[in-house]
């Protein structure tokens, strides 16, 4: 996939005459996706799990042998300060059944406009009566990352969708703090809740890492602050 598909794609989303967060079409036994959300339901979970910029969206292709190609922007790069990411995705998922089925891919990350910011990652994972766990590996050498992902679906008790992920970061280089000691490992975490109501996306989120006072400035991890937070936030989409 081109970056000037992409860019096609994305103006077609904030086109005020589609009427829903992802739009489908049958191309032979293919099945094309476009939308403002994921499409792979383990991509969705651990490549952008939400989006770093105001405008932000994808395309992708599968067939119904179960491989599939795709591409998500995170960002697209057009608000000020912020710059354009793809992450660019081929995979396989099979169900054995309505209840059980599994899912293995590739990503790649790229920031087209910085130098030497590209990385990889393997990822897999499996379904089970709904729910949905995951791993991924990412190689990249300024910052190795374990990820571990659980979507356990609607809890009863909650009438709201729970989200766990946990996330390992090897540093390639240690990073020296003010104190003189030096990070060259952390980990850091995140709990979700989620639920729609009046048409808005509600989500509750608890994040934290095992990072505090100064080695916070060797963060850079899954989530936005690196100390313990709790976070509201309320979501509309435009179509």
């Amino acid at each position: 996939m081109t970056r000037p598909l992409l860019l096609l794609g994305a103006a077609l989303l904030f086109s005020p005459a589609l009427m829903a967060q992802q739009m489908k079409r049958e191309l032979g036994d293919f099945n094309f996706t476009l939308g403002t959300t994921p499409s792979r339901s383990m991509a969705q979970g651990l490549i952008s799990p939400s989006a770093t910029g105001a405008f932000h969206g994808g395309l992708d292709l599968s067939h119904a042998n179960g491989w599939y190609i795709g591409q998500y922007a995170p960002s697209m790069g057009v608000a000020p300060g912020s710059t354009l990411r793809l992450d660019s995705y081929i995979g396989y998922k099979h169900h054995f059944d309505s209840t059980l089925g599994y899912e293995v891919g590739l990503i790649h990350y790229s920031q087209p406009n910085i130098a030497g910011a590209d990385s990889h990652a393997l990822y897999g994972g499996i379904s089970v009566l709904g729910s949905r766990f995951g791993g991924a590996l990412r190689d990249n050498p300024s910052n190795r990352t374990g990820t571990l992902f659980a979507d356990f679906g609607q809890i009863p008790l909650l009438n709201a969708d729970l989200t766990v992920k946990l996330a390992h970061h090897q540093l390639g280089t240690p990073f020296t703090i003010g104190d003189g000691s030096q990070v060259s490992a952390f980990s850091d975490w995140s709990l979700e809740l989620s639920r729609p109501w009046l048409g808005i996306d509600l989500n509750l989120i608890y994040s934290n890492s095992n990072l505090n006072g100064g080695g916070c400035d060797a963060y850079a991890g899954i989530n936005t602050y690196c100390e313990s937070v709790v976070t509201l936030k309320a979501q509309r989409s435009f179509f």
